[in-house]
């Protein structure tokens, strides 16, 4: 399916609009997380015991454990960047691949009719994406296609490495969690079996044996695992933008014509995505 794009009477009536630069909620991510904490906490509370479910050892164990290996795994840098990247799962700044083609090609109309300084009055005011604004000063600037297009992609491999960082240490901590819950598991079954001769022990150390499992389930499945597979869907997206900005950057530093410029979009888009701008 293609989407045509409103044509613009003549090249000199050429009006971009800017890329939103707003970050939206992203409520797939947070009516999922929190629809299945809610029912969890919801079979708790009907059970009649909320508070044998809090187990502040259990929470030690499980919470401190998993942050100091993964730690150890990766670096304090990495799990920081990790952090922060999860935020972005729930305030998501989504880009429209089709409207992100669109004003790519305004601007190369621009470029072509009035001359590529005619940029500069939008490298600030007209686009909200750093990569983009850093290929639009670039091609000001005077750097040809070829330099602009290595530059660019040396810029979105290095974003690509840093979302596959972060996304490993989201792994690697959905992948330690469950284990730390069965080291607390552990702990509480030898406390209990220590203690046997004193039935005031057995109790809690049950319930530390039992809760750093369920925490540990907890934290894997429910929290982990569904933040890395959207910081994969994420990177994924961005990587099809930001590859969109390298081949228009270059083109108009090449001078080529936005008819091209086009083709070359539309390979890179899913089909239905796709723009029929000339058309």
């Amino acid at each position: 399916m293609h989407i045509r794009a409103p044509s613009p009477t003549s090249r000199s009536s050429v009006r971009v609009k800017p890329i939103s630069a707003r970050h939206r909620l992203d409520l797939a991510t947070v009516v999922g997380i929190v629809g299945a904490f809610t029912l969890i906490i919801v079979a708790v509370v009907l059970g009649g015991t909320p508070t044998a479910f809090i187990d502040l050892p259990a929470i030690c164990i499980v919470i401190g454990g998993t942050f100091g290996v993964v730690t150890a795994c990766f670096s304090a840098g990495d799990v920081w960047a990790a952090i922060k990247a999860m935020r972005t799962t729930v305030m998501h700044r989504g880009r429209n691949p089709s409207e992100v083609a669109v004003l790519l090609l305004q601007l190369s109309q621009i470029a072509r009719s009035k001359g590529i300084l005619a940029l500069q009055d939008y490298t600030k005011t007209q686009t909200g994406d750093g990569l983009l604004r850093q290929g639009l000063s670039m091609v000001v600037d005077g750097s040809n296609g070829d330099e602009v297009e290595r530059i660019m992609t040396q810029e979105v491999q290095a974003a690509a490495l840093r979302d596959s960082r972060s996304v490993g240490v989201v792994r690697k901590a959905a992948e330690i969690s469950p284990a730390m819950g069965l080291i607390g598991t552990l702990v509480g079954l030898v406390q209990m079996l220590g203690n046997l001769e004193d039935p005031t022990t057995i109790g809690p150390s049950m319930a530390v044996a039992l809760l750093t499992t369920f925490y540990g389930a907890i934290l894997a499945n429910m929290v982990f695992t569904p933040l890395a597979s959207k910081l994969e869907r994420n990177s994924a997206e961005d990587m099809i933008v930001n590859h969109l900005y390298v081949l228009a950057s270059a083109s108009i530093g090449r001078q080529e014509n936005p008819r091209r410029l086009e083709m070359l979009l539309n390979t890179v888009l899913p089909p239905a995505h796709r723009v029929d701008h000339f058309g």
